[in-house]
C-alpha cells in the first residue's frame, strides 16, 4: 500500500510558501500563479499553518474584511489532522472523512514534511482503480441485470 512518503515524492516541487504577515491580496495572487488551492504559511523554516481558498471565503469575504489590509496570519488555518510519512493512503482517506478535512499535514520525526490534499488521494484512487473497485461485485451486478432485461 502506498504511503504519505510516496505521495509527497510523486508531487511536483512547487514554491507555495508565504510568510504570515503577507497581505491576503498578495497571497491570492500567489495562489493564482501557482495554480493551487493552498499556500503553506511559514515563518522562516517554521510551519505556521495553511492559507486556502476556503479561508479566504469564510474568514475574509463572509466577515466583510478587506484583502488589501488583512494579513494571512489573521485568517489562515492552523489546526488540521496530522499524518506521519509512514502512514498509508487508506489511513489518510479515513482521516479526511472523519475530520471533514481537505488537507492533512504530513510530518517526519516531528518536522513538517508537506501537505496531502484530497486531490492527491483522488489521484491515487484513479491510478489504482483496479485495487479500489471490486470487479467481482460489478460482474455480479451486471449478470443480475442481464437476467432482468425487459423486452
Amino acid at each position: 500500500m502506498r504511503t504519505v512518503h510516496d505521495l509527497l515524492m510523486s508531487k511536483p516541487v512547487v514554491f507555495n510558501n508565504v510568510e504570515p504577515d503577507t497581505l491576503v491580496i498578495d497571497a491570492l495572487q500567489m495562489l493564482n500563479s501557482v495554480n493551487l488551492s493552498y499556500l503553506v504559511v511559514k515563518k522562516g523554516d517554521e510551519f505556521k499553518g495553511i492559507f486556502c481558498e476556503r479561508d479566504y471565503s469564510r474568514n475574509v469575504i463572509l466577515k466583510g474584511r478587506s484583502s488589501a489590509n488583512t494579513k494571512v496570519e489573521e485568517v489562515m488555518t492552523t489546526v488540521l489532522p496530522l499524518v506521519d510519512v509512514s502512514d498509508t493512503v487508506e489511513h489518510c482517506m479515513n482521516l479526511m472523512i472523519s475530520h471533514k478535512a481537505r488537507y492533512l499535514l504530513a510530518y517526519h520525526d516531528q518536522k513538517f514534511a508537506g501537505v496531502i490534499t484530497i486531490h492527491d488521494l483522488l489521484r491515487q484512487v484513479i491510478l489504482n482503480k483496479e485495487a479500489v473497485f471490486d470487479h467481482s461485485k460489478a460482474e455480479q451486478l451486471l449478470s443480475h441485470e442481464e437476467g432482468r432485461k425487459i423486452y
